[in-house]
C-alpha cells in the first residue's frame, strides 16, 4: 500500500481506503498486520464498522525500536534548519489535507467539526512554532573552583523515546507527544489508541510525505488484549530512554510503574478534576458559556474538562439559569445527543448521576430517564448539592456531566477547588484581575485560566498537572527541555 498514492483520498467517498485495513507506519514504512492481531473500528455515531486496522505484535514493536535506535545515529547531528524544513513541511502537508484528516478523527471519535477543526488548527501552530525552537537549544560554560579548569555542559538528544498518546484529541496529543522529542534530535515509537488508528496512522502519512528519514518515526496501534505484551516490550528494550503518556491516571499509574521497573524516566499528562469558580462579581453571561464550552466541548472528554463549577451563592440562581441557556446554545434540543467514544463512558456517567440523586443531590438539567441515550450518546446533565460521600463528587466523569456546588468566601472556593487528587486545570471568573490572581495563586493545578475556560492549550505555554494528574510539562521550550540531557566535560587549560 503506498502512502502518497492513498494521501489525498477522502474518508466520505465510496474510495477503497475505508475499506483498507489501516496499516502500522513502521520505521518509514507502511506494513500490514497479521490476520491473528487486526481488529475492527466502529464507529461510536453510526454504531456501525468503519474498517479493519492493523495490529502490531512485540516483535514489530521491537523492530520499531531498533529501526528508531539506528536512526538515531544520523538524526542526533541533523542541524536545526534541515529539522525546522521537515517540520514546517509538515505542518504545510496537515493544512492542505484538513478535510480528510478532519474526517478520520470526526468518524473515529465523534467529534463534531469545531473540535476536530480545533485539533488540527492547534497541531498545525504547534509544529510551526516548535520548528524555530530547535536552534535555541543551548548549554552553557559555567565556572569551575579549580584553577586552570573550564567546563562546558552540553545539552544532548536522550535517545529512542515512547510516546503514547490517546484518542480524544490525536492530532495535538499524538503529534505531541513526539514533537518536542524529534525537535531535540530524539527518535520516537508513537503508540496511539485502538479506538482511532486510521488517524494515527495520518500523522505517520503527514511525516512521511514531509520527508522525515526512514526510522526517525514509527507509528503503531495494536487490539486491547495486546496492550500488556506490545507496552511492555518497548518499555523494557533498553534503547528506550525515556517515556511520556497522556491518559487516564489509572492506566498512567501502571506504564510510570513499569517504566520505574526499568529506570526509564516518564513525562506524564493525566486525568483531571478541574474546577470553575464563579465569584459574585463575574460577568455572568461569560462565564456561565465559558462554563459550558468547558464542561461539555467534546462531550466532556477532554482531561481539562469543567468537572465542578463553584458558584458564589449570591449569585446562584441567575448563573444557574443562565448556564442551563448556554448549554441549550451549544446543544439545543432539536440537535442528535452528544457523541462519547465507547459504551463505558455512557455507562459510567449514568451509574455517577444515579448514585448522586440517590443520595440526595439534585438533577438541575437533562433527565437520565426520558433524555435520548444510545449505547453511545447521552446529553448534558448538571447536578447540584453534590457532597462528598457522593461518587461524582471525587470521580473524573470524563463525560457529560458536572457538579453545581455554593460557596459563601473565596476561601471557600479554594479549598473545594483544592479537594481533589488532580490538578491539571482550572478556570476562575471576576471582573476583578487582583482577586483573580489572589485565587488563582491558591490553587494547586498545572494551570487556571481567568476568565475564560479549563480547557485552553496553546504552542507556547507550558502545559501539565501536579499530584494525579502528572508531572513534566510539554509545549515551548519546556517540552523541548524534557527530551535533552546534560553531559559535563570538563578540561585543565
Amino acid at each position: 500500500m503506498n502512502g502518497h498514492s492513498s494521501t489525498h483520498s477522502t474518508p466520505n467517498a465510496s474510495s477503497s481506503r475505508s475499506a483498507e485495513q489501516v496499516p502500522l507506519w513502521i520505521a518509514g514504512e507502511e506494513v500490514a498486520g497479521s490476520s491473528e492481531t487486526t481488529f475492527e473500528v466502529i464507529s461510536p455515531s453510526t454504531s456501525a464498522k468503519l474498517w479493519t486496522s492493523s495490529g502490531c505484535t512485540p516483535a514489530q514493536a521491537i523492530e520499531a525500536v531498533d529501526a528508531a535506535q539506528t536512526a538515531f545515529k544520523s538524526w542526533r547531528l541533523t542541524k536545526p534548519a534541515a529539522i525546522r524544513t521537515i517540520l514546517l513541511k509538515a505542518a504545510d502537508i496537515m493544512e492542505s489535507r484538513q478535510e480528510e484528516l478532519a474526517g478520520y478523527m470526526k468518524q473515529e471519535t465523534g467529534a463534531l467539526d469545531a473540535f476536530s477543526g480545533f485539533n488540527l488548527s492547534t497541531t498545525i501552530e504547534n509544529l510551526r512554532d516548535v520548528a524555530g525552537r530547535a536552534a535555541n537549544i543551548m548549554g552553557a560554560i559555567p565556572q569551575t573552583g579549580t584553577p586552570g579548569q573550564a567546563a562546558l555542559v552540553f545539552k544532548e538528544p536522550l535517545g529512542v523515546v515512547l510516546g503514547i498518546a490517546p484518542w480524544n484529541a490525536p492530532y495535538i496529543l499524538g503529534v505531541r507527544a513526539m514533537l518536542y522529542a524529534l525537535a531535540a534530535g530524539n527518535t520516537v515509537v508513537l503508540k496511539g489508541s485502538e479506538l482511532s488508528p486510521r488517524t494515527f496512522w495520518a500523522i505517520g502519512s503527514v511525516f512521511a510525505e514531509a520527508g522525515l528519514p526512514k526510522g526517525v518515526l514509527s507509528v503503531l496501534y495494536h487490539r486491547p488484549a495486546d496492550a500488556v505484551a506490545v507496552t511492555n516490550a518497548l518499555i523494557e528494550s533498553p534503547h528506550v530512554k525515556k517515556v511520556n503518556f497522556t491518559g487516564s491516571t489509572s492506566v498512567g499509574a501502571i506504564i510510570a510503574s513499569k517504566a520505574g521497573k526499568e529506570l526509564k524516566p516518564v513525562l506524564m499528562e493525566l486525568g483531571g478534576k478541574a474546577s470553575a469558580i464563579v465569584c459574585d462579581d463575574a460577568e455572568l453571561e461569560n462565564a456561565a458559556m465559558q462554563c459550558a464550552l468547558g464542561a461539555f466541548l467534546h462531550s466532556g472528554q477532554i482531561c481539562m474538562s469543567t468537572e465542578r463549577i463553584l458558584v458564589s451563592r449570591k449569585i446562584l440562581d441567575p448563573f444557574a439559569t443562565a448556564l442551563k441557556a448556554a448549554v441549550e446554545k451549544i446543544f439545543p434540543a432539536s440537535a442528535a445527543a452528544p457523541v462519547l467514544v465507547a459504551k463505558a463512558g455512557v455507562e459510567k456517567n449514568a451509574k455517577l448521576i444515579h448514585d448522586a440523586v440517590s443520595k440526595g443531590a439534585k438533577l438541575v438539567y437533562g433527565n437520565l430517564d426520558t433524555q435520548e441515550t444510545s449505547a453511545y450518546r447521552i446529553r448534558p446533565l448538571i447536578v447540584q448539592d453534590v457532597k462528598k460521600d457522593m461518587d461524582l463528587y471525587y470521580t473524573e466523569s470524563f463525560g457529560p456531566s458536572v457538579s453545581l456546588l455554593a460557596f459563601d468566601t473565596d476561601s471557600e472556593a479554594i479549598e473545594l477547588a483544592n479537594d481533589t487528587e488532580y490538578g491539571l486545570s482550572g478556570a476562575i471568573f471576576t471582573s476583578s484581575l487582583g482577586r483573580g490572581l489572589k485565587i488563582a495563586k491558591e490553587i494547586d493545578s498545572g494551570a487556571v485560566h481567568i476568565n475564560s475556560m479549563s480547557v485552553h492549550d496553546e504552542a507556547m505555554l507550558p502545559h501539565g498537572g501536579v499530584k494525579k494528574s502528572g508531572w513534566g510539562r510539554f509545549n515551548g521550550q519546556w517540552g523541548l527541555e524534557e527530551f535533552l540531557k546534560l553531559k559535563t566535560v570538563s578540561y585543565m587549560e
